[in-house]
């Protein structure tokens, strides 16, 4: 095969359009053997040559997209000091565009022999190993651009490839669980209905499954053990994996954008998929360990751990920098992705053994052009010391807010003394955020995520069950601040059915009315069940698929509303933080933007917030002050709104605030399904919310009676002659009496 010099840039398989550029970071190697396969698997080797500031290059113009390629890497083999290479072993292209096939765990992909960690293993592990793909680039977009819907605008929905849609009889079977499956309108059209602006995708860069699993027969469902940062999941694919995943990705990201729908990926750049110094050699370890990795200082056989998966990505080295910026702007570019949410972003802020959030990766992200311009949400916590940090990220940041999640999971099961912090997580978490110059926008907020209970099953269950994990129900949280409503599981007791759907409701409509970014876990509004499994990582199967057919019709409304409601009135979702405290205001001062009050209808005092028992409060939210663009470019206000919390068994009676906040009120939510729709309540009057709902108020604004400019009404505004003789008119005549 003809064999030209090539560049070292771009790095991985680009094809041009005639052939194809391969480029490959390693400082630790002497040498680098580019190998071929064909159909029949057979093996070309060839060498590569150019070398330049690290980087093995070479040019063949006659590989094209669908060539299947790897690497074999000769260089020293000294794990004691962190070098691990060894040509016997294929190696998958750290930049590859799409991947063919998958690892069978051989004990040829390991480096040593199994039962002797200081051994040395020479098996050839090419037949068990995948296979880097070489990808067309090109693809009709149809003039698509990343949406960039603005942050309090955004409705998040948390999905699974594969759960969303693999029992979902409206898409095809083939399409089921794939990409093309989500891009289905079905889907498309159910997460219109919930307003959804923005699909969180739970991993989709290419992933391994775990030995400890297969051997189970479990798979690694969720994903979050990458190989391959540039390419999409192969089994994810319903047409192919000799690159058209990539194809039916673009296609699926296309479908969405055309609806409004913006896609994140949930990406793991904190950890691979080689675990530590026991894990298989498939790319990272065999081309240079010690620059892709974090190896122990005193033992470099050994590997740094603070994601709990065995090893720890080396962000402080220029090459894994690179690695992980060129992946998120290929992402956004070539795939038109709008954002992405970062797995155990603490981990890739270290520096040495602290968080430090000015770390070079940040400084990357903050200068980037391209990178700086999307979506970027920070799971702020990682396994190591020190290493939950919500709140600390950089401004450009929002964050998964897990304080939100644990206080209002809190509130509603009635724990005491927690209608301060409710307060704060309800209205943006301002106590994180405000001193970094973020706005409430900066809270992502969620109830559940797929790392936890479900909705149901959080009002369901007191206790996990992950018996199905194989591990005697010893993984997953213990302590998941659930409560199941006075019986553990399913019952056919109608009481505590009722009362777990209006839990359900008080928590949909708590997390769509707080101020942030709402987040929904896919399935939530149609109750999807888990059994009570809060670590469903290993379940590929019905237990974490979202069953369609027993979708929970009347919460998939009632989200759907609550969402409308939030979606029509910028109350809800405000750019900046409130200025109103709970302290005394003068007689005769206006109302503030946000008014906290108590069962009497006052304003409540510092005292009243210390009072550990009360499970019961009211706020009043002032929209006069929120003003927006409608549809026709017309700025519009906002109306008053106001919502009472009682997370207690007993009834509440409330006493409407006085007529300066609004002469009379209309309920627009009732989680107890008493109210709404009833007459207008005058200012002042009581108002009875039921034990553990929640209450929703308008400020009522009668009906404007509009002037009639129709053909009738003109017709009729004009007497005849003899309607002039009797002093008459046709006003007092009907349309019919008329012949219209």
């Amino acid at each position: 095969m003809e064999v030209w010099p090539g560049s070292a840039y771009p790095l991985g398989a680009t094809f041009d359009g005639s052939g194809t550029n391969f480029a490959l970071f390693s400082e630790a190697a002497d040498r680098v053997e580019l190998c071929l396969f064909d159909d029949e698997g057979t093996e070309t080797r060839i060498e590569v040559r150019e070398s330049e500031a690290y980087v093995w290059h070479c040019y063949l113009p006659e590989a094209q997209p669908g060539q299947r390629y790897g690497y074999r890497v000769h260089g020293e083999y000294g794990p004691a000091t962190g070098q691990r290479a060894n040509p016997n072993k294929l190696l998958l292209d750290p930049y590859a565009k799409a991947t063919c096939g998958a690892i069978d765990w051989d004990q040829s992909l390991f480096s040593y022999n199994f039962g002797d960690p200081e051994s040395r293993n020479d098996e050839d592990s090419a037949p068990h190993m995948m296979l880097g793909v070489v990808v067309n680039p090109f693809f009709d977009w149809a003039g698509d651009r990343p949406l960039r819907t603005p942050y309090n605008q955004t409705v998040i929905y948390e999905a699974h490839v594969k759960g969303l849609t693999e029992l979902q009889e409206a898409v095809p079977e083939s399409q089921r669980g794939t990409y093309a499956g989500v891009a289905h309108p079905s889907v498309i059209e159910h997460l219109n209905k919930l307003g959804v602006t923005a699909i969180e995708l739970m991993p989709v860069h290419q992933f391994v499954n775990d030995s400890t699993l297969v051997e189970k027969g479990l798979s690694n469902y969720w994903g979050y053990n990458t190989i391959g940062f540039f390419a999409p999941q192969n089994t994810y694919s319903s047409t192919g994996d000799r690159g058209q995943q990539v194809q039916e990705f673009k296609g699926m990201v296309r479908s969405l954008h055309a609806e409004g729908i913006e896609v994140i990926l949930d990406v793991v750049y904190n950890h691979t998929a080689e675990g530590n110094h026991l894990g298989p050699t498939l790319s990272f370890k065999g081309i240079d360990n010690g620059a892709y990795y974090r190896l122990v200082d005193d033992d470099q056989n050994y590997y740094m751990d603070y994601t709990g998966t065995g090893n720890t990505l080396n962000v402080r080295h220029p090459h894994v920098l690179q690695l992980i910026m060129d992946s998120l702007r290929y992402w956004a570019t070539e795939m038109h992705v709008d954002g992405f949410r970062f797995d155990l972003a603490s981990a890739l802020a270290r520096d040495l053994y602290d968080v430090d959030k000015l770390s070079t990766f940040f400084e990357l992200v903050q200068q980037d052009p391209v990178v700086s311009q999307v979506k970027l949400i920070a799971e702020p916590w990682d396994v190591g010391p020190g290493g939950y940090q919500v709140g600390n990220f950089p401004p450009q940041w929002t964050e998964w807010n897990g304080k939100y999640r644990d206080t209002v999971r809190d509130f509603w099961r009635g724990e005491p003394s927690t209608l301060g912090e409710f307060a704060s997580r309800f209205t943006g978490s301002a106590d994180l955020y405000e001193h970094s110059g973020r706005r409430p926008v900066a809270s992502i907020n969620f109830i559940t995520a797929h790392d936890g209970f479900t909705l149901a099953d959080l009002v369901s269950y007191n206790e996990k069950h992950n018996e199905a994990n194989g591990e005697d129900n010893q993984d997953g949280e213990s302590h998941n601040r659930s409560w199941n409503s006075g019986v553990e599981g399913p019952t056919d007791d109608a009481d505590v059915r009722s009362l777990r759907s209006r839990q359900q409701r008080n928590f949909i409509a708590t997390l769509l009315l707080s101020q942030g970014v709402p987040m929904i876990l896919h399935g939530d509004e149609l109750g999807r069940t888990q059994n009570g499994n809060n670590n469903t990582y290993a379940q590929d199967s019905a237990i974490s698929w979202i069953h369609w057919d027993e979708s929970d019709h009347p919460l998939v409304e009632f989200a759907a509303a609550v969402s409308r409601l939030r979606h029509e009135h910028p109350t809800f979702r405000r750019s900046r933080f409130f200025d109103g405290r709970p302290v005394r205001r003068g007689e005769g001062e206006p109302l503030p933007d946000i008014v906290w009050l108590t069962t009497d209808g006052e304003e409540m005092q510092p005292e009243d917030w210390d009072e550990q028992r009360t499970l019961s409060l009211g706020v009043f939210l002032n929209g006069h002050g929120i003003r927006e663009r409608d549809p026709r470019g017309q700025d519009v206000t906002d109306v008053n709104f106001l919502i009472y919390f009682n997370a207690g068994a007993d009834d509440v009676e409330f006493s409407l605030p006085s007529e300066e906040y609004s002469p009379a009120w209309e309920i627009v939510v009732d989680t107890a399904g008493e109210g709404a729709d009833s007459e207008p309540r005058p200012a002042g009057a009581l108002h009875t919310v039921y034990g553990r709902s929640l209450v929703v108020l308008r400020a009522f604004q009668p009906a404007e009676i509009l002037p009639d400019h129709s053909v009738a009404a003109s017709l009729a505004g004009m007497p005849t002659t003899r309607e002039h003789e009797l002093g008459r008119s046709t006003l007092t005549r009907s349309a019919p009496e008329l012949g219209l």
